[in-house]
């Protein structure tokens, strides 16, 4: 496993995965459009639980 990779697979490529997620969530959700289900499950949101919220 090269170094890159074991960031990218490791705690600080989740952790940027997530912030990352986190901020394509609220932007989707602030400009009133649904967020990526990619996105949510990164965040454990399940996408169909979400879709049923008054967001």
């Amino acid at each position: 496993m090269s170094f890159r990779q074991s960031i990218r697979d490791g705690f600080f490529g989740r952790a940027f995965a997530m912030i990352g997620a986190a901020g394509a969530v609220s932007a989707a959700v602030e400009s009133g459009r649904r967020p990526k289900t990619r996105d949510l499950q990164t965040l454990g949101i399940n996408p169909s639980a979400f879709s049923r919220i008054g967001h």
